[in-house]
């Protein structure tokens, strides 16, 4: 029961006092093994560490004492004691508590599928926040760094970390080397007084931790090779090295990952920060129609109580601004509409955020299931991908095409990539707009046909 309930999420390794009963299991196909239950060499040969959830049958027919002491001893921390059929739970765990105040005493009734993974996943995240506030704790002076231009989930996430390492706005500093342009993200930081400090790579010396949210170090070229904290939702990169990371790719945003921590050690949420969350998750998930599971629906849920949903609401009244929509109009006379794609390059923009607004605005047209926004930002080509998420994965689409030349990468539904011009133009040519319209949607038909199933008849004998 325990192993179908908890595969694949966990590895489980089962061991039995009874050589019968291990022959028994091994028939079965479960890994298992015999040894004495009552030695702590026997968990030690096992290679637990303290991020191993043991987990202790009580059948209420002999003291667990000696059992615990010895896994205890073998230096495990997550430690549960399941009861099965030994008489009352709420009395059977005062007993133990006595002895093992850590022990987690779970009974066997209603607890099999996602209550024991969702306890042992909270289990292994307050280990791996407890591990973070322990290796921040003797610092003097932290720096929490977001990406450039900020979004919501970037400065919430900011906001949350400060909070996990249980740090103020004097002693953990959030930061950024560009600060926040988008309408809606100025509005949001005015409205909550979320405070962006922008930095220098002159300056980070000065700070005795760097932890990074919502970003990777790939983000900053060469600045970074070694951090000492990175927790993001985007597919996770290479070349760097982190003391800690937590990198949840299937996450729809950052801010999921940070109210995970916070409930793990049951800290208190203030009324701004869980705003900020909330309209985080609901930003970054288009309400959750993007790059959405259960687990953000979770977060969403636990932070819309602490929230404050008129303030929410003030935030998202900066959507639509006369800029923006001059250039709504120009990416519909320079655009070009195929096979449900519609792609559009508007020349050199002012600002790097008009580029994902048009595609988010253009996907939710009627007939349109992909959209390709690019435009020139700073001498470099910035490309936005958006799509419905059932059909290929934009993602793949920007690396296959452009991750040789520039920065590329993203998720089924969304992907963007970041190209020198001149990288371009040597691969590309010297396009022309219209000529630079028709090439990309030439490419994204192209990926959108590979491994399509061929056409299947029916044929009647």
């Amino acid at each position: 029961m325990l192993d179908e309930s908890l595969m694949p999420s966990f590895d489980v390794d089962l061991l039995v006092e009874s050589k019968a009963m291990a022959r028994r299991l091994h028939d079965a196909g479960l890994n298992v093994y015999s040894a004495d239950p009552r030695r702590t060499d026997t968990y030690l040969k096992a290679d637990i560490t303290p991020a191993t959830c043991v987990i202790v049958e009580d059948t209420g027919k002999r003291s667990l004492r000696k059992v615990l002491e010895a896994i205890r001893d073998a230096g495990a921390t997550l430690v549960y004691v399941l009861g099965v059929g030994a008489g009352d739970p709420h009395k059977r765990e005062e007993e133990l508590r006595t002895f093992f105040p850590e022990v987690n005493y779970l009974a066997m009734a209603g607890l099999f599928g996602a209550p024991l993974l969702i306890e042992f996943s909270r289990s292994l995240t307050r280990l791996k926040v407890q591990q973070y506030q322990r290796f921040f704790s003797d610092a003097d002076r932290v720096l929490i760094l977001l990406h450039n231009d900020p979004d919501p989930d970037a400065m919430a996430s900011g906001l949350a970390l400060r909070n996990v390492l249980r740090r103020t706005k004097q002693t953990a500093v959030i930061a950024a080397v560009q600060g926040a342009t988008r309408p809606e993200n100025l509005r949001m930081a005015n409205l909550l007084d979320i405070h962006v400090e922008i930095i220098t790579p002159e300056q980070l010396a000065g700070f005795d931790r760097i932890a990074m949210v919502d970003v990777q170090p790939h983000y900053f070229g060469e600045a970074f090779h070694r951090v000492d904290l990175v927790i993001d939702h985007h597919p996770e990169q290479t070349g760097y090295s982190s003391v800690f990371k937590d990198i949840r790719p299937h996450y729809g945003s950052t801010s999921t990952i940070l109210t995970e921590h916070l409930r793990a050690v049951d800290a208190n949420i203030s009324e701004r920060t869980a705003t900020a969350m909330l309209y985080a998750i609901k930003s970054d998930t288009l309400f959750f129609n993007r790059q959405a599971n259960r687990v953000d629906l979770e977060a969403f849920s636990y932070l819309y109580p602490l929230a404050d949903a008129a303030m929410i609401r003030k935030m998202e009244g900066a959507e639509i601004t006369m800029e923006r929509l001059e250039y709504v109009l120009k990416a519909k006379q320079n655009g070009r509409m195929a096979e449900q794609v519609f792609c559009a390059f508007i020349g050199v923009s002012p600002r790097e955020d008009f580029i994902p607004y048009l595609a988010d605005f253009y996907l939710q047209l009627e007939d349109v299931k992909w959209t390709i926004v690019s435009g020139i930002v700073n001498d470099s080509l910035v490309m936005s991908v958006r799509n419905l998420g059932y059909s290929r994965n934009a993602g793949e689409f920007v690396r296959k095409h452009f991750s040789g030349i520039g920065s590329a990468g993203g998720h089924r539904s969304m992907a963007k990539a970041v190209v020198p011009l001149g990288a371009f133009r040597d691969k590309f040519g010297n396009l022309q707009a219209d000529q630079f319209t028709e090439v990309v949607l030439a490419l994204a038909l192209e990926f959108l046909h590979e491994h399509q199933p061929p056409e299947r008849k029916l044929v009647k004998a």
